[in-house]
């Protein structure tokens, strides 16, 4: 719905089935079933040491402690932790950028190639900004078709190069860095405001987690959403063109409600996808824990 013009969700999930069937929705599944597991394991681990390093700079320069106050069971979110977590959000985001790029634009590549090959794939190239782009021959995105992972990664590099798997990367390294920042500073302070407004005495219980995560990740697409569109539809408009062709970058245009297309199904995802990961993440934390103090 980024890339391509629907008339809706239900008018994409149509016409999908009836050009592709049922494996059309599972195009491009093995670059993130591959690269998700290390991506979080590398975010998570980033995100955890970071906020602990900014808490200990922020209490040796300015007196506070904000993870002792995150930490300690009866305290709203404050502005020194949101700002530590925001910060230590930051940086996961900007780091993973490195790795998950090539595995994004990857997955996009398969997820509409059948599109790119499609016989009105010239006159379809117009981004959401009402900007025509198009390919430079037909023959190129009809190349990308039918190709597994490793073969599309291929590809990829055999037409733009080892630096075509970080086409679009500045966007998605934008997009990352500022909505992860937010990602965590939303799943750390809902939490925190649900567990002391509740009254529990500790510093996770199941509604917390479960609720913090499922809002964290709406919140952050919400506020980021443009900056993926601009970078989905420039990753595809690279995937049409040569090694060389001068590439004019989408403007993130915050006020488009174009930039918007399929931010329900996103919202929707993430908000089910971040409440199971959070809780699973903060069940098994408690309890490594519990055998760490043993």
């Amino acid at each position: 719905m980024q890339t391509y013009r629907y008339n809706s969700f239900v008018d994409c999930v149509h016409k999908t089935y009836q050009t592709e069937r049922l494996r059309g929705f599972f195009r491009g599944v093995t670059a993130p079933v591959a690269s998700i597991t290390f991506v979080r394991t590398v975010s998570m681990s980033v995100y955890q040491r970071s906020k602990y390093t900014y808490s200990g700079w922020m209490k040796r320069n300015f007196g506070v402690d904000p993870m002792s106050r995150i930490n300690t069971p009866g305290n709203y979110p404050s502005f020194s932790t949101v700002a530590c977590v925001g910060a230590a959000g930051a940086t996961a985001g900007s780091f993973i950028t490195l790795v998950a790029c090539p595995f994004e634009l990857t997955k996009l590549s398969a997820q509409v190639s059948v599109l790119m090959a499609g016989k009105t794939v010239t006159s379809s190239l117009t981004d959401p900004t009402g900007t025509s782009n198009t390919a430079s021959s037909n023959t190129i995105a009809a190349s990308y078709q039918n190709k597994g992972t490793w073969s599309t990664a291929k590809h990829i590099v055999k037409t733009r190069g080892l630096g075509g798997l970080y086409s679009g990367f500045s966007l998605h390294l934008l997009r990352d860095t500022l909505g992860t920042a937010i990602y965590f500073m939303t799943y750390e302070s809902v939490k925190q405001v649900l567990l002391t407004y509740r009254g529990d005495n500790t510093t996770t219980s199941p509604v917390a987690v479960a609720g913090a995560g499922g809002l964290c990740g709406v919140v952050s697409w919400a506020l980021i959403y443009p900056i993926d569109s601009a970078k989905s539809i420039y990753q595809r408009n690279c995937l049409l063109h040569q090694k060389g062709d001068l590439m004019t970058r989408p403007k993130i245009q915050f006020s488009n409600k174009r930039m918007y297309r399929g931010i329900g199904v996103s919202m929707s995802r993430s908000a089910i996808v971040n409440a199971i990961f959070f809780s699973v993440f903060e069940f098994l934390k408690k309890h490594i824990n519990a055998l760490e103090d043993k």
